[in-house]
C-alpha cells in the first residue's frame, strides 16, 4: 500500500482524462463533471483521473452553470459554482481519453467534428449506466422544471457509477468495499 501511493505521488499528471459534453456546456455536462468528479474523491481515485466538461456550441461561453443545475447539484452536495462554460476544441479529440456524450445530438457532432488524429473514445455517458441500462440519453432539463435538473442527476449518479467502474479497470485498480483500500 505504502510503495503503490509513492508511485501514485510521483505522478506529475493524470493517468486519464474524461471529458462530459453537452451543447452549451451549463446544465448536463457541467453535472455530470461534478459527479464524477466526486465518485473519483470518495474512490481516492481523483489524483489518476482528470475531469473536464465542454460544450459542442458556443451559447454560454465563459459563463456558470445555470443556477438551477447549481441548486439542484448542491443538495446532493455537488459544487458546480467554479466551473465555466467553454467549447470543444480539436485539441481536446487528443487531450482527452474518453468524451462522453449526454445525448445522441451530441455522439454525432463529436464523431463529425473528430479531426483525422483523434485518439479519444467518443461515446454516450449512459452506456455505462447500471440501473437504467434502458435510458441512452440524459434529457436537457433547460428549458423544464426542476423535476428535469432532478432527473439529470439520477441518471448522471447512475451512469457516473459504471464509468468509475470502467475507470478502475482501465487503471487496474480495484478499491475493496469494505475499507476502501486501493489495491494493484
Amino acid at each position: 500500500m505504502k510503495a503503490l501511493r509513492r508511485l501514485w505521488a510521483r505522478r506529475s499528471a493524470p493517468s486519464l482524462r474524461v471529458l462530459m459534453v453537452c451543447s452549451g456546456n451549463i446544465c448536463r455536462s457541467p453535472t455530470a463533471e461534478a459527479v464524477l468528479r466526486a465518485r473519483l474523491l470518495g474512490a481516492r481515485l481523483d489524483g489518476l483521473v482528470e475531469v473536464d466538461s465542454a460544450g459542442t456550441h458556443g451559447f454560454h461561453q465563459s459563463e456558470p452553470p445555470d443556477p438551477r443545475a447549481q441548486a439542484h447539484a448542491r443538495r446532493r452536495g455537488y459544487d458546480l459554482s467554479e466551473l465555466r462554460a467553454r467549447n470543444v476544441t480539436p485539441a481536446d479529440f487528443q487531450r482527452f481519453h474518453w468524451m462522453l456524450a449526454m445525448d445522441e445530438g451530441h455522439l454525432g457532432w463529436l464523431q463529425r467534428n473528430a479531426p483525422a488524429s483523434a485518439t479519444a473514445r467518443v461515446e454516450l455517458l449512459m452506456r455505462h449506466a447500471r440501473r437504467r441500462r434502458d435510458t441512452l440519453e440524459v434529457p436537457d432539463p433547460y428549458y423544464g422544471g426542476p423535476d428535469g435538473f432532478e432527473q439529470v442527476l439520477d441518471l448522471v449518479e447512475d451512469a457516473c457509477d459504471g464509468v468509475l467502474d470502467a475507470l478502475r479497470a482501465e487503471l487496474a485498480v480495484a478499491v475493496t468495499p469494505a475499507s476502501g483500500d486501493r489495491k494493484a
